[in-house]
Formats: C-alpha cells, sequence, structure tokens
C-alpha cells in the first residue's frame, strides 16, 4: 500500500501495519449492512458525512458527525449505513493508547481532531515516524485522550424476555406501547420488566425508549428530514417538544446541532436558540 489515493480498503490490511496509528478511507451507500466482526485493533470509527448505528452484544450506538465511536480491540460489532457514509477508520495499536477505555464510547470530535482525522487519511499508510505524518498521529491520540465522551449509547439487556421488547424498539422507535403492553407480549409482569430494566441497562423504561429515539432522530435528521416530520414520526406532540428533549441531550437544537455538523465544529452545551426548523 502507498499513498492515500492507492490504499487498501480491506480492513484486515491495517491490523499489523508496523505504525500505532493506519487510517481507512470509505465510502458505502445509504442502507449497507457490515456483518458482526472484530478487529485486532482498537478502532475510532468516524463518519466526516452520514450517520452509521453500530450494535454489539452489549449495546447500540448511533455515530452521527461531530462524533466519534471508540471501539476497543476484538470487539465484536455490526454497522448499518445512515444515508450515504464517509467512513474515516483509524486503528490504532492498543499499546499505543494505553488509557483507551475498556467498553465501546461515544466520543466528542472537535474541529481540530477532525482536521486530525482527515490530515491521517491523506499520509501514506508507513508513514515516517518522525516526520510531519508523525506530528500528526501523536497529536491526533493526545486529543483523542482529551476527547469529551457523549451518553448517547443504548445498552442492550440480556434477559431473553427484556432483549425481545428492546430489539422491537430499536425497529420502531415511535412506538408508544405502555410498559404494561409489553409485559403481557413477553409473558411478564410491568413490575418485573421494571425491575429488569433497571438491573440490565441501568435505565428505567422511558429513559431507555428516550434514548432510542434520540438515536432515530439523529438518523432521520442526518438524512435530511425535517424537525417537524422527525418529531411527528417519533411520537412527540409538537416539534417544540422534540427540539426541547434534542436539546437537552446534545446541548443545540436540531437545526444549530446540523449546521455545526456541516463546519465540522461542535455545538456548545447550553445553546439557548429555539428555532425548531
Amino acid at each position: 500500500m502507498g499513498q492515500a489515493s492507492l490504499r487498501s480498503i480491506d480492513p484486515r490490511d491495517y491490523q499489523r501495519v508496523p505504525r500505532p496509528v493506519a487510517a481507512m478511507p470509505k465510502e458505502f451507500a445509504d442502507g449497507f449492512v457490515i456483518a458482526p466482526h472484530r478487529h485486532e485493533r482498537a478502532q475510532l470509527l468516524y463518519a466526516s458525512t452520514g450517520t452509521m448505528r453500530v450494535l454489539t452484544v452489549d449495546g447500540s450506538w448511533i455515530v452521527p458527525p461531530l462524533r466519534g465511536l471508540w471501539i476497543p480491540a476484538a470487539t465484536e460489532h455490526e454497522i448499518r449505513m445512515c444515508g450515504a457514509v464517509a467512513m474515516r477508520t483509524l486503528y490504532i495499536e492498543p499499546t499505543a493508547a494505553p488509557w483507551q477505555p475498556r467498553a465501546c464510547q461515544v466520543v466528542e470530535v472537535s474541529a481540530l481532531l477532525r482536521e486530525l482525522i482527515l490530515a491521517a487519511m491523506a499520509e501514506p499508510v508507513e508513514y515516517e515516524l518522525d516526520g510531519r505524518a508523525g506530528q500528526v498521529m501523536t497529536l491526533l491520540l493526545e486529543e483523542l485522550r482529551r476527547a469529551p465522551t457523549v451518553p448517547l449509547n443504548i445498552p442492550m439487556p440480556r434477559d431473553r424476555r427484556l432483549l425481545t421488547l428492546c430489539r422491537a424498539l430499536l425497529e420502531r422507535p415511535e412506538a408508544d406501547d405502555s410498559l404494561e403492553a409489553w409485559a403481557e407480549r413477553v409473558h411478564a409482569s410491568p413490575r418485573t420488566l421494571s425491575r429488569l430494566f433497571v438491573r440490565e441497562t441501568a435505565m428505567s423504561f422511558a429513559a431507555w425508549r428516550q434514548q432510542v429515539r434520540l438515536a432515530e432522530a439523529l438518523s432521520r435528521l442526518a438524512l435530511g428530514q425535517p424537525v417537524g416530520a422527525v418529531a411527528q414520526a417519533l411520537g412527540y406532540a409538537s416539534a417544540s417538544a422534540f427540539t426541547a428533549m434534542f436539546r437537552r441531550a446534545l446541548g443545540a437544537t436540531p437545526r444549530r446541532y446540523l449546521q455545526r455538523a456541516d463546519r465540522g465544529t461542535l455545538a456548545p452545551p447550553g445553546d439557548s436558540n429555539s428555532d425548531q426548523e
């Protein structure tokens, strides 16, 4: 493998490169699914455009613009594309990031970190460690170490009854059925399901469902759907109610969030703009 324009798009070619960071750019069509797989190296999954959904046995994550997902080495994961995705993946030698988390985490991708990721894609795979590329990778790792984490994960349970419920809601996040209705379907009492939700996901049923809806909202917004249509599709009483939930979770209104995603700048927490479209 040589220059970035000629580099492989096979992840297996990046696992044993004699460099601490290996960068792979790859394009995907809307709806493409990468079947469950794992890598020898840790991975920062990032998309310069488009949104990805990642599923592991422990959880589900939405990865919209301005966010990246840290995936520890040997973690089996599935990836689904929401819209056309320009994936920009970093495969990181575990010893190069001793601070790495032991579980998947969504991280904020600042303007600087974004530019460093894109710069890494333009360097040869076997870049010079003592040259500019080596300095870029060193700074990239430092910025990644400092990147704040974002609570966009959707924890998945292990109990068979609860897993049936959760998978159904992932498929239809707009479903507004009560816990009592779900309990009847999975042959458990509402009290049992409520206790299981807290024990296995550390969230209440209502909080877990809201997290699923937020993830679905990010996917739909990234595909260009209007805020009002997204709010209605996900069962919110009004666009303003949906916008309030979105701002509490991500620190900006949907419009401001997507504008900053397009510019590659972070939406600061507490954005007071109240626009809905």
